[in-house]
Parts: C-alpha cells; structure tokens; sequence
C-alpha cells in the first residue's frame, strides 16, 4: 500500500479517505479572575446632656450644662473574588490534496 505525502506539489490525487489522516485538536484555557471589594462604614454618634441647677440663697439660679459627644466608627470591608475559566477547543484537520498513482509518496 503505497504511503501519500501530500505536503509535497507532487501530489495531486491523494484520496480523501487516507488512513493518515490526521485531525489535530488545539484546547487553549483562559482563566479570568475579577476581584471586588467593598467597603462598608458605620459612624455612630452619641451626645449625651447633662444640666445640672444649683439655687443658692439671695435668689440666684445657676444653671450648668455639660453635653458628652461619643463618636463610634465601624469599617467593614469585604472582598469578593470570582474566577472564570474558558476553554476554546479548537480542531484542525490535514488538508488533503492527493498523490499520482504513478507517485510514491509519503504522509508526514
């Protein structure tokens, strides 16, 4: 059984059907990685008042105000990743373009 080598200009009747053949299948992965982060803060605020009224003989009133102011800061951060991952397939066939019978020739 003759052996075709159609990568050469000799060969122009090469059978499509020929046992060498070959299909080659290329498969590439692409991973993509996306990172979100998100952050949060809370600020609370407290104010806290105190009045305190002394009264002293001769009539006189004295009022005393003290107000107390309480600031709370609470940060939260979150961190969200997410990875994808494609993969492309792709599937390559020889190109066949044939041999002369009266050629020998071999398929590389």
């Amino acid at each position: 059984m003759p052996i075709y080598n159609c990568n050469t200009l000799l060969c122009t009747e090469c059978p499509l059907t020929h046992p060498s053949a070959r299909t080659h299948t290329h498969a590439r992965a692409h991973t993509h990685t996306h990172t979100h982060t998100h952050t949060h803060t809370h600020t609370h605020t407290h104010t806290h008042t105190h009045t305190h009224t002394h009264t002293h003989t001769h009539t006189h009133t004295h009022t005393h105000t003290h107000t107390h102011t309480h600031t709370h800061t609470h940060t939260h951060t979150h961190t969200h990743t997410h990875t994808h991952t494609h993969a492309h397939t792709r599937t390559h066939r020889d190109t066949d373009i044939g041999c002369s019978s009266q050629v020998t020739c071999i398929f590389d």
